[in-house]
């Protein structure tokens, strides 16, 4: 009989606890398709779960597991567990049905009926490498996925390699009591041009289940993949946006979007490193299916450096926001950039907090504000040595010019290193963004995620004639270039030492932008290459006290 908790004593007959893949019909030979006989074994071992309440394992031997045309329906306590990632290996292919998007596993609302009521339960997912580079569709499948669960209790995901899915490779939606660790993805969204849903490394549908959902993501490594390397979505606007989430210790690479929060309330997002990624390193916008931003989130103890765009992008949100304790460097554009991004656009932002950071080797400004804010919080941050991007209009052709898939060098030029950092190069119709150079050398960063290539057409033959533009002609510590109303910049040290010096300013208030009862008190603003202060529109209001430097504004 089963106990109180709707566990049995022992289990039904049949199914037992632990079970060997290869003693029950997998072969892990790489030739025969092992998914019929997966997808029997976990409905047997599911019907039994359902039965005894005991939780089972199928512990699959190193092999390689073809599972073809089909993803297998997954089930209530049976983990699938292997000797490790290149040990066991499942690969997804469709060959025979291009109709059907062949996850390893899925379990969604839309095809099985899943809700908070008919959720999955006690399911790990351990030690094994999910290979997704021979599924195709002549069409993008968001469902074409490694793994794509919705409503899990008590989940585990460990210790898995997934790469090149075509479209995200961990999509697993509504998660409750559920970990992610030690997940590595690479390569995934294959088939997404970018713009399309999923296509992620790591993508969690976030609202099933109210006002919080309890999951972490940790120790995880999302490289070169074609839009976040991790995001939480909101799935439908009218659900609550959850508390509960924490992304810890995590790396983020070469993805169009390092980590994204698109609809949390409260996210935690600490020790992470986020680097090399085409747009920014951590993202806040409404660009999800619900076209909800997140807000009150915590971005904490982070290494955003070298991203090919701004470090820290946020757009839509209507605040508030923490940026604390972070070492935001040598970004292709704007070390934090709050911003336009379209859509669903938030009128004014409130009590964004931008506090002890370090900001340094920046290509244009430090802090660039072009969206209102009101009641935000600039507090002793270290900001120096922005504005890198300072080389003036070029162009060459000739002899000396020649082209790679990633890179351009002229013989003749004389660049300053990083001077074209983050600009947009031409050659005829062709285009590509340069990440880094020396003083004849442009490298360049990939077309999109994961690609081999910069260009937008195929390499220039040699002595093409390249264009670059000029950088901007202001560059700044903090750029204030929309309404700033009663914000607290207080305490910061914001100067350049270099040799030469590319930040002008330490403060400049725009044309475009303005300070309203604001106030500016303590900071130190001495050693900028042009002035502490540049003030385009005069300030209303406030106080602007002991601030070193300031030379009265001239």
């Amino acid at each position: 009989m089963p106990s109180a908790g709707g566990v049995r004593r022992h289990p039904v007959a049949g199914a037992p606890l632990l079970c060997d893949a290869r003693e029950h019909g997998l072969t892990g030979d790489g030739v025969t398709n092992d998914q019929p006989a997966l997808a029997a074994l976990v409905d047997r071992l599911g019907d039994a779960y359902a039965a005894d309440g005991r939780a089972r394992v199928i512990r699959c031997p190193p092999g390689v597991y073809s599972m073809r045309d089909a993803g297998t329906v997954w089930r209530s306590g049976v983990s699938l567990v292997g000797a490790g990632p290149g040990a066991t290996r499942f690969v997804l292919s469709n060959a025979g049905n291009r109709a059907d998007p062949a996850p390893l596993a899925f379990y969604t609302e839309r095809e099985h009926g899943a809700d908070q009521d008919r959720h999955l339960a006690d399911c790990m997912f351990a030690d094994f490498e999910i290979d997704g580079s021979e599924v195709a569709s002549a069409d993008y499948n968001p469902l074409a996925k490694g793994l794509g669960l919705q409503y899990v209790v008590r989940g585990v995901f460990r210790n898995l390699y997934i790469h090149h899915t075509a479209a995200t490779g961990l999509g697993c939606d509504f998660l409750q009591d559920c970990l992610i660790d030690g997940v590595l993805v690479a390569g995934c969204g294959r088939l997404d041009s970018g713009t399309e849903m999923g296509g992620a490394g790591i993508g969690v549908g976030i609202g099933g289940w109210g006002s919080v959902e309890r999951f972490n993501i940790v120790n995880c490594t999302s490289v070169g993949n074609a839009t976040n390397g991790i995001f939480l979505e909101l799935q439908e606007a009218s659900h609550l946006r959850p508390r509960g989430v924490r992304i810890i210790g995590c790396h983020a690479q070469g993805n169009r979007f390092g980590i994204s929060d698109w609809g949390a309330n409260g996210l935690i997002v600490s020790a992470c490193t986020m680097t090399g990624n085409l747009e920014a390193g951590f993202h806040v916008s409404a660009k999800g299916t619900t076209h909800t931003a997140g807000r009150a989130g915590i971005l904490t103890d982070c290494v955003i450096d070298g991203n090919l765009g701004d470090g820290i992008s946020i757009g839509n949100t209507p605040g508030p926001y923490t940026i604390r304790g972070n070492r935001i460097s040598g970004n292709g554009r704007y070390g934090y950039h709050q911003r336009n991004l379209g859509g669903s656009e938030e009128q004014v932002a409130e009590e964004i907090v931008i506090e002890s950071n370090d900001f340094y080797g920046n290509s244009a400004d430090a802090i660039r504000i072009d969206r209102p804010l009101r009641d935000a919080i600039l507090v002793g941050n270290r900001i120096r040595n922005n504005g890198r991007q300072r080389a003036p209009a070029t162009s060459g052709h000739g002899d000396s010019v020649r082209y790679g898939d990633r890179t351009v060098v002229d013989r003749r030029a004389n660049w300053p290193n990083d001077g074209h950092r983050g600009k947009v190069l031409r050659v005829g119709d062709r285009i590509a963004l340069v990440a880094a150079n020396d003083d004849t050398e442009l490298t360049l960063a990939p077309i999109r995620p994961d690609a081999s290539s910069a260009w937008s057409g195929g390499t220039p033959p040699p002595g093409s004639r390249y264009e670059l533009p000029a950088g901007p002609p202001v560059r700044a510590g903090i750029a204030i270039n929309a309404a700033v109303d009663s914000a607290t910049i207080r305490g910061n040290r914001i100067w350049d030492n270099r040799d030469p010096s590319t930040q002008d300013h330490g403060l400049w208030i725009t044309e475009r932008g303005s300070c309203v009862d604001c106030r500016v008190e303590d900071n130190d603003l001495a050693g900028n290459a042009d002035r502490a202060m540049r003030i385009d529109t005069p300030p209303v209001g406030g106080r602007w006290e002991r601030n070193h430097g300031d030379g009265g504004w001239t």
